[in-house]
């Protein structure tokens, strides 16, 4: 029990060790993880600084290009009222005074302008930046005609699109005839406009193609309209939106973006799929480890496993040999005490313990080396022991046996009889001498089972599979190989098995051993 004891305090030792040294990896595994998620929480919040600086300044922008519209229509209201003013010039007062109008006028070198009259033909333009010739070179084969009509039908296109984006002028320059003047913004806003339009685009592409960005998903709070995004895992769409918003909230919380005009925006972003794999790292370590650990147990215990067959082979074939000398002395006195004249009893009862000592040198001897079996009757090999055993256990103890007399299965006789003394003897030290043995073998269609049941003291229940570990004893000077033995003979001789098929304390045990048919 000692021994054992010793060996099941080494493995919990050894468990606990290897739990702790498990346990320190995955805490520093997990603390890996976290910093590493709080790293990209910080890298989403100044991202997300950084929006709100590109939005302000695109702001900015916009109220430059409005103060700045505001200036040319501005202008453009001056010019117009100088060139309506010059447009009156008639013979009675050609001696007025027009140098400010006309300098007014002059001075207009960069706002684009198309006239149209009342029938919205084209009356005039100023600083188109291109006439007729350019499209003489598009189309060589027009004749004037056509090119001055196509010219004409291209600023009648054109006034319209600048009439949406800046609101035209009409003016009455006599009675009953109307100009109207449609004016575009000037070269130098058209390229703060693409500078500006350029950053916006930088900004969404920085958000879509940056690899090293965190998934975001940016909603306006008010609309929950999807600004941008750059999830490339699933789809984003009106229908999906809200599962996926959800999604996003439970794996980090979400930053709110104040621009300060009164639009506010939501940050939603989730762990990047290097987090997400770094994740599952202590788990695959814990899982490795746990190999490596299954594996080495599993080398150790078949060379321990190897060891003991040798070691116990090897004193079994020891017993044997040492027991060969005395047996053979004790045979020759048997016959000299029958030429003697002894009483035929007395060397009767001799002869039968000199041939149980035979067959006890004959198991020793068959340890360690492959065994004979034979189809013989199952049951008679168990009759045979226990009817040898019977009157050498304590009077006290009611010995039945109900045998099935068809029982056939491989086995070696001399070795099933060595498992069952066994077992038989264990189970009268259990009685202490006094009690009920109960041996039955019954035969199924694959198998013949050996039931050995006493109303003993009981095995606990947490004892019911290390009583056959080697080195296991209740007995206070018991070496615990006697059932280890029984198990390796039923087990890698016979193919077969042992198992404590029920037992309770107090009540009794009950051995089965299986031998397939």
């Amino acid at each position: 029990m000692n021994l054992y004891s010793k060996k099941q305090k080494w493995k919990v030792a050894l468990t606990i060790f290897a739990l702790l040294v498990v346990g320190a990896s995955l805490f520093v595994s997990n603390k890996i993880v976290s910093k590493v998620g709080e790293r990209e929480k910080e890298r989403a919040q100044q991202w997300a600084s950084a929006i709100k600086k590109k939005v302000e300044l695109v702001q900015l922008t916009n109220n430059t290009f409005s103060q700045l519209r505001d200036r040319e229509r501005e202008k453009m209201e001056l010019w117009i009222d100088a060139t309506t003013e010059v447009s009156k010039i008639t013979p009675l007062n050609m001696n007025m005074n027009y140098d400010f109008p006309l300098r007014i006028i002059n001075e207009n070198k960069d706002i684009p302008v198309i006239l149209l009259d009342n029938n919205k033909k084209v009356s005039g333009n100023i600083n188109l930046g291109f006439d007729t010739s350019d499209i003489r070179i598009a189309y060589p084969e027009l004749s004037n005609e056509e090119l001055q009509k196509m010219f004409n039908d291209s600023l009648l296109i054109l006034a319209e699109n600048w009439e949406q984006k800046n609101p035209s002028f009409t003016i009455e320059i006599y009675k009953g005839l109307f100009m109207t003047y449609f004016y575009d913004d000037t070269e130098a806003i058209k390229k703060l406009e693409a500078e500006r339009d350029s950053l916006i685009t930088t900004f969404n592409s920085d958000l879509i193609n940056n690899e090293g960005l965190v998934p975001v998903l940016l909603v306006d709070s008010e609309t929950e309209k999807i600004i941008d995004y750059n999830i490339t895992e699933y789809e984003i769409n009106e229908g999906n939106k809200k599962e996926i918003i959800n999604r996003l909230k439970l794996a980090n919380t979400p930053i709110e973006i104040d621009f300060n005009n009164g639009t506010t925006n939501t940050l939603y972003f989730d762990d990047s799929a290097e987090l997400k794999q770094l994740q599952y790292f202590p788990y695959i370590q814990f899982i490795v480890i746990g190999l490596f650990a299954l594996i080495g147990y599993l080398i150790f215990s078949t060379f321990r496993k190897a060891e003991q067959n040798q070691v116990w082979a090897g004193m079994a074939k020891e017993t044997a040999h040492q027991l060969g000398t005395p047996l053979s002395s004790l045979m020759a006195w048997v016959q000299l005490l029958e030429t003697q004249g002894v009483d035929a009893s007395i060397t009767v009862e001799m002869q039968k313990d000199v041939d149980r000592l035979e067959k006890v040198t004959d198991r020793f001897s068959k340890i360690g080396s492959g065994a004979k079996l034979d189809s013989e009757n199952l049951g008679a090999t168990v009759e045979n022991i226990v009817t040898y055993l019977r009157p050498r256990i304590s009077d006290k103890v009611d010995v039945e046996m109900n045998i099935d007399p068809y029982a056939l299965a491989k086995h070696n006789a001399s070795l099933i009889e060595w498992v069952v003394e066994n077992i038989c003897k264990n189970a009268v030290d259990a009685m202490e001498g006094v009690g009920k043995l109960n041996v039955e073998v019954i035969k199924s269609e694959d198998w013949v089972y050996i039931d050995i049941k006493d109303n003993g003291k009981g095995i606990p229940s947490n004892q019911t599979k290390t009583i056959f570990e080697p080195g296991f004893s209740t007995k206070s000077r018991g070496w615990g190989l006697g059932l280890s033995l029984v198990k390796r003979i039923v087990k890698e001789y016979h193919k077969g098995s042992v198992v404590v098929l029920e037992s309770e304390v107090g009540v009794g045990t009950t051995f089965r051993i299986s031998i397939p048919c």
